[in-house]
């Protein structure tokens, strides 16, 4: 069975986080439209929330895979 893509928007929001939990720029964001962009921003701001809680590594990806 073939797996299904997720949307757009949810990819951009996972790689935001990915950026975001690793303590990188916003200025990185490989968007440029509104909707794929905006899920990204809102995926950094949750990483970086995450890393200054202490969430890095595994259980940053823990906890963003049961949101």
């Amino acid at each position: 069975m073939r797996r299904q893509k997720r949307d757009k928007a949810d990819r951009a929001f996972t790689r935001g986080y990915q950026i975001g939990v690793h303590g990188k720029s916003r200025e990185l964001c490989p968007y440029h439209e509104d909707e794929p962009k905006q899920e990204w921003l809102n995926g950094w701001r949750c990483g970086r929330e995450d890393n200054w809680d202490g969430y890095t590594g595994t259980a940053g990806i823990a906890k963003n895979n049961l949101a």
